[in-house]
């Protein structure tokens, strides 16, 4: 079952759409953490319980929405080339290797698509919930939080350097710029509502 597993995801080119949303995602789940985290911070807000509610909400709904939307459209590509591939062959190919893998692809990719946002958030909420577990950290929970969502965003510009081929310190600071200029901006927001 894997060797067929791997023979559909080279014959769909899926590893290639999965590395996508995984970094397209996980970039998301980073940064919307990151957001939660320093809007927090920003806002005074120090109850762990909180912190953990709202962030653990908003890394299911990341997830649920990657695995639906990815799902959703993916299955919609893959069943247009199949009646394509059918209407050019002048044959039913729902159970050939074709049909299989526009039944299978979607659901790799929609769990890619998903868990990748679900984990990083994941990452991200871990000092906070090792804190409201009694776990003593060296920095306070807000601030290994945001630290970690910059952690996970320079190991994503690590592997988009390692995909391009590209330096990969290079990568990794344009990633961790774009989450400096984001914190800024929520930063600024906060301060114009106080």
């Amino acid at each position: 079952m894997l060797q067929r597993l791997q023979f559909l995801i080279r014959l769909t080119h899926a590893h290639r759409i999965a590395r996508r949303y995984f970094v397209t995602n996980g970039f998301d789940g980073a940064l919307t953490m990151l957001g939660i985290t320093i809007g927090f911070h920003a806002s005074g807000v120090t109850e762990l319980r909180a912190m953990l509610g709202t962030g653990l909400g908003a890394a299911i709904a990341l997830a649920v929405s990657g695995v639906a939307s990815a799902y959703v459209s993916e299955t919609a590509e893959r069943d247009r080339e199949l009646q394509e591939l059918e209407q050019s062959l002048a044959r039913d190919l729902g159970e050939s290797v074709h049909g299989l893998a526009a039944t299978l692809v979607p659901w790799l990719v929609a769990a890619t698509n998903g868990l990748a946002p679900l984990f990083i958030a994941l990452l991200v909420l871990a000092p906070i919930w090792l804190q409201w577990a009694g776990v003593s950290l060296p920095l306070p929970p807000l601030h290994a939080a945001v630290a970690m969502a910059f952690l996970c965003v320079f190991l994503l510009g690590v592997f988009l350097g390692s995909i391009s081929g590209r330096f990969w310190l290079w990568s990794a600071l344009r990633t961790v710029l774009i989450a400096a200029a984001t914190a800024g901006i929520i930063l600024l927001v906060n301060l114009s509502l106080a």
